[in-house]
């Protein structure tokens, strides 16, 4: 067997946090989460409904967004 020693990570050549395509999906799910929220409170009046309809549409969105932009 082989020994793997960890890769140390070169100070000059840091490793972004997030990919490009992670980032867009998150922002376009939380843009439309904000949307959503937003017009659910205008028309209901009521910030826990809007909470609870913005969050699970982010949450429903990152899925569908993760496979269309691919």
């Amino acid at each position: 067997m082989t020994s793997r020693t960890p890769r140390i990570p070169d100070p000059d050549d840091p490793q972004p946090f997030l990919s490009i395509h992670t980032a867009l999906v998150l922002l376009m799910a939380a843009f439309i989460g904000v949307v959503v929220g937003v017009l659910t409170f205008y028309a209901r009046q009521s910030i826990p409904e809007a909470l609870l309809a913005g969050l699970a549409s982010t949450g429903l969105c990152i899925a569908s967004l993760r496979n269309m932009i691919g």
